[in-house]
């Protein structure tokens, strides 16, 4: 009889052994599996009211491209919705179903029977989005930053914000839709990034005015974006707040047909909270 409780008491801390050991070792291997780094490929694109260089549309080709780069989040820019120069189609919702990424449109203004603006597309869930319209003098076209917070399989939230800013000769107006661009996200507690037609080269007091808070990719580096036939001035950009993200890739595409702007690709890494909580 003590022989059979004996054995039966071994078996049981055997068994609590094997058990404990077990997690040790799975716990430990869990524990030291590195994370992987959490990333998000960013296009933006002018893509002139949905017409190519020779007046046909250029959907196809637009969403070719975005195909080709398969990116997480695109700002696109001079987007029709239901105008008589784009034939009624609605631009953004075009663009959704040749890439299969979600569509949000933002309006800027009334144009042509239709509406005019920013669009953003996207491949991972929308939580929210908000238009923001911007400041403009009464001679200028009205313009907006339509913003989008968007849930990373990994990593959380962030917020992507696509523009396009005024194009006159005269820099008043960008000026104050980059002062209102800062006042919106000054206390943006989420990770942000903002992309679009700044219609300004990088030395030009816009630029300087955005970047007091924000860097962008490809900063110091002045690759121009327009004219897409012979490019000569960079004016389309992909920025970020500072000390947030890690700039890993960043291309001009060369593309001379479907735009008369240059799309520009990055490809962004999220930097650790606690390495953000040094700063």
């Amino acid at each position: 009889m003590r022989f059979r409780i004996r054995m039966a008491q071994l078996f049981v801390v055997r068994a609590v052994i094997l058990v404990l050991v077990v997690g040790l070792f799975t716990g430990g291997c869990a524990n030291t599996q590195p994370k992987l780094p959490v990333r998000v490929a960013v296009l933006t694109y002018n893509i002139y009211h949905g017409q190519d260089a020779n007046g046909n549309s250029n959907l196809d080709a637009v969403a070719g491209i975005i195909n080709s780069l398969k990116p997480d989040l695109v700002a696109l820019q001079e987007v029709d919705k239901g105008t008589t120069r784009a034939k009624g189609l609605d631009l953004t919702a075009e663009l959704s179903k040749r890439t299969g990424m979600k569509g949000v449109f933002g309006k800027a203004m009334d144009y042509a029977g239709g509406e005019y603006g920013e669009a953003i597309l996207c491949r991972h869930p929308v939580i929210e989005t908000k238009n923001n319209p911007l400041p403009h003098t009464p001679e200028a076209e009205p313009r907006a930053a339509l913003e989008a917070r968007i849930q990373l399989p990994a990593g959380g939230p962030i917020v992507f914000v696509g523009t396009h800013l005024d194009h006159l000769r005269d820099q008043r107006n960008r000026m104050i839709q980059a002062g209102r661009i800062r006042e919106l996200y000054a206390d943006c507690d989420l990770p942000i990034i903002l992309a679009g037609d700044l219609n300004a080269v990088p030395d030009s007091d816009p630029i300087a005015l955005l970047v007091q808070e924000w860097s962008y990719a490809a900063q110091g580096d002045p690759r121009p974006t327009v004219p897409s036939v012979a490019p000569k001035r960079k004016i389309d950009y992909i920025l970020f707040k500072k000390d947030r993200w890690r700039v890993v890739e960043v291309r001009v595409i060369d593309e001379k047909v479907a735009s008369d702007h240059c799309p520009v690709f990055a490809v962004l890494e999220l930097l650790p909270q606690s390495e953000n909580a040094r700063h």
